[in-house]
């Protein structure tokens, strides 16, 4: 079978939207087109009731209450809105809020933000594998912090943190628990209650649904978590969130849920069967090859690697036929090394020769196989051109060289 050029393996930065959600949508954009705010006619309860299945759909894959899912424009909105809105509605208990190195610019910039206003945010490390140390998390809490943001996994190097233990600490100690789900919603197993999550962003885009729409899951009781709203207006979702409601989009939103639920334990197999192809071909066939982040704790559909003696933009160019990530789709047009990768101690060189590789529902065995056979041959071909790799074959040190500076 022959392999249809290009191949998309960005399935990390957006999904293609799945026909079936497409086919779901395509009535409430001409046929139910009434505002789910109309009370008072057939149009707007049409509307409105395409809405609660959806909240329906959506809770069903975090255990959560219908009532507690607040529709946003997307997850850089819910995470705004879930950390801003902590902060100033807490802001008589404390100003310490808690999140770590390698979250989203959408965490860590609304943290900047905060921090301008006077708020105290500390940042934790992570170790090589890319995971927190829960003793770290433990001591940094003190009286005056009302939230830790901790991300579900990340959209780099696909590690997933350990949010049960994050979320018992939490509750230990009195503290709200948010967690950027992005990446693992509906695509690990979550569970609000029994990992005592508070507050959960996620959005469609990334699970095969359209883009411009998200949400935020707010606890409702045990405790019963308050925000003071970001966007004002007409007193929307509950108060927490004005606007006209995208009714398409949460349609769409909510059919991606639900195929999301019956399909997840064999996706799970089926990517995870894919991303070990991938990593195992490249790894029997080149020689400083890096797998970042940790080995089992890891998303199936994410595959982050470092080829020492490689420059990544380089390998990128070499693999225009491929679409491919050397680091968040957020970033990507900065030529900074990826801060997730030095966080865990990776130099610039290493930090700048990755590539992400991100599979998804689409993604084929005959793709994988074509992708890492390219990758193979292009790695060689650049190595070739590389005094470096030149000196490391010949058992140099590089470390231990000194450059002459002219």
């Amino acid at each position: 079978m022959s392999v249809k050029l290009p191949i998309y393996l960005d399935n990390n930065a957006t999904t293609r939207t799945d026909p079936r959600v497409v086919e779901a949508m395509l009535p409430y954009f001409s046929e139910v087109y009434g505002n789910a705010a109309s009370r008072s006619h057939s149009f707007g309860w049409a509307a409105e009731e395409a809405i609660d299945i959806a909240r329906e759909q959506l809770a069903k894959v975090i255990g959560a209450d219908p009532k507690e899912i607040i529709f946003t424009s997307g997850a850089t909105e819910s995470n705004n809105l879930a950390i801003k809105g902590v902060a100033e509605m807490y802001a008589e208990k404390g100003d310490h809020i808690i999140t770590v190195v390698t979250e989203h610019k959408a965490v860590l910039d609304t943290c900047k933000h905060l921090e301008k206003d006077g708020k105290s945010v500390t940042y934790l490390g992570v170790g090589a594998d890319g995971l927190i140390d829960l003793d770290e998390l433990k001591a940094a809490i003190t009286d005056k912090t009302i939230l830790v943001s901790v991300m579900a996994a990340n959209n780099e190097i696909g590690v997933i943190q350990p949010l049960k233990e994050i979320g018992a600490i939490c509750r230990e100690k009195g503290v709200l628990f948010h967690t950027d789900a992005v990446q693992a919603y509906g695509k690990v197993p979550l569970d609000v209650n029994d990992l005592h999550i508070d507050l959960l962003s996620f959005t469609a885009h990334k699970i095969y649904g359209p883009k411009g729409i998200g949400a935020l899951y707010v606890r409702r009781r045990n405790p019963r978590v308050k925000l003071t709203a970001q966007i004002d207006g007409g007193g929307h979702e509950r108060g927490f969130r004005s606007g006209t409601l995208n009714v398409p989009g949460i349609v769409g939103f909510g059919k991606a849920a639900e195929l999301l639920m019956e399909e997840m334990e064999s996706e799970i197999t089926r990517l995870t069967a894919l991303r070990d192809r991938m990593a195992q071909t490249i790894m029997d066939a080149c020689d400083s090859c890096y797998i970042n982040g940790h080995a089992t704790q890891r998303l199936p559909g994410n595959l982050n690697i470092s080829f020492e003696f490689v420059e990544g933009e380089s390998l990128l160019m070499g693999l225009k036929d491929v679409a491919l990530s050397s680091g968040s789709a957020c970033t990507s047009a900065s030529l900074e090394p990826s801060y997730v990768l030095k966080a865990m101690g990776l130099g610039d060189e290493l930090a700048h020769s990755s590539l992400r590789f991100g599979f998804g529902r689409f993604t084929t065995e005959e793709e994988v196989d074509w992708v890492a056979r390219k990758v193979i041959s292009e790695v060689s071909r650049l190595r070739e051109m590389s005094p470096l790799w030149e000196l490391h074959l010949e058992g140099v040190d590089l470390s231990t060289v000194k450059w002459n500076a002219h």
